[in-house]
């Protein structure tokens, strides 16, 4: 085993649109035979919900003792200087479509106590239909779209965008957006829990009622001008890079030694599909894993016992 890596136990979040993909895809031991769970939180630092080391020399630890105790030990060098982790990591198994939501800019958190959710979505399974909903059909103003949500019939006015597997997209806050369904997306986001639900297709949820929408904070946070997203495909290279992360990803060929370069700062891995070895550790498809900040080591080399995709996320550092 690498002593040096940190594993964290997911957290599980029941979802109204979630499923059993976690299970099913990714052979995990879900909690609840009888729960459709739409969330694996994989790497997390809140008040509420905090990943646990598994094993090894910080085994039982919370991500936040980690960033506050062992932060330049664990993490590195010029790194925000904030009270948690500034990053959440998180699969996403969407069986139904999500709400039509925003997430609020980092210029309008204050008035209306929020946290601004800077994204990237990487499509990890997609069923032959799936879409993503990003932005308004042209012609469609804010006028319009106010109307549109008083009448119920929002769906019209939205662009949707044919994915696959292997796409990503980005999604900066303000982006009015959702999920389609059918779909498996790996998230990398700012550490943030607040969203705003503009229209949730007129379905009930887990306890039989219409969930709440948030008309007037959507209004507000919505960036009317912004309804194309930054998509695309790749198999090798920076997929992302934005001041709150930069992803960058990597395939592999069945029986391919290839190494990731790396600066001396940790980086968080995600195997996306197949099966690769570092080390003598053995990863499989679902799996995440932090590799510590390390002067030494300047790559991580993979072995692929076949064909595998593994995303980088990494921190940008701060400039003084």
């Amino acid at each position: 085993m690498v002593k040096n890596i940190i594993k964290f136990t997911p957290i599980y979040k029941e979802r109204v649109w979630g499923g059993r993909a976690f299970e099913e895809v990714y052979n995990r031991d879900l909690p609840d035979s009888g729960v459709q769970y739409g969330e694996s939180w994989e790497i997390v630092d809140r008040a509420a919900d905090q990943s646990i080391v598994v094993d090894g020399k910080y085994a039982g630890k919370t991500l936040n003792e980690l960033w506050i105790h062992n932060r330049e030990e664990v993490f590195g060098k010029g790194l925000p200087s904030v009270d948690s982790f500034p990053l959440l990591l998180k699969i996403l198994d969407a069986r139904e479509k999500l709400s039509l939501q925003v997430h609020p800019p980092e210029a309008l958190c204050l008035e209306l106590e929020a946290e601004p959710k800077t994204e990237m979505w990487y499509i990890a399974e997609a069923s032959n239909q799936s879409v993503i909903y990003y932005g308004l059909q042209d012609g469609v103003d804010e006028e319009h779209f106010k109307e549109s949500i008083d009448l119920g019939n929002l769906e019209a006015n939205v662009k949707s965008f044919p994915v696959k597997k292997g796409d990503f997209i980005f999604l900066p806050s303000g982006c009015l957006h959702a999920i389609g369904e059918g779909i498996v997306i790996f998230e990398i986001q700012e550490n943030s829990d607040t969203t705003f639900r503009v229209y949730d297709w007129n379905r009930l949820g887990t306890d039989g009622k219409p969930r709440k929408l948030h008309k007037e904070e959507s209004l507000l946070s919505i960036d009317f001008k912004d309804n194309t997203p930054l998509m695309g495909c790749l198999e090798n290279g920076p997929l992302i890079e934005c001041p709150y992360f930069n992803v960058d990803i990597l395939t592999l060929k069945e029986g391919d030694n290839t190494a990731f370069k790396k600066n001396s700062n940790f980086a968080i891995y995600i195997i996306v599909e197949g099966s690769v070895r570092f080390g003598d550790s053995r990863f499989g498809a679902g799996d995440f894993f932090l590799y510590p900040h390390d002067e030494q080591v300047n790559s991580i080399e993979f072995h692929a016992d076949r064909k595998s995709t593994i995303l980088r996320t990494t921190i940008p550092q701060v400039v003084t």
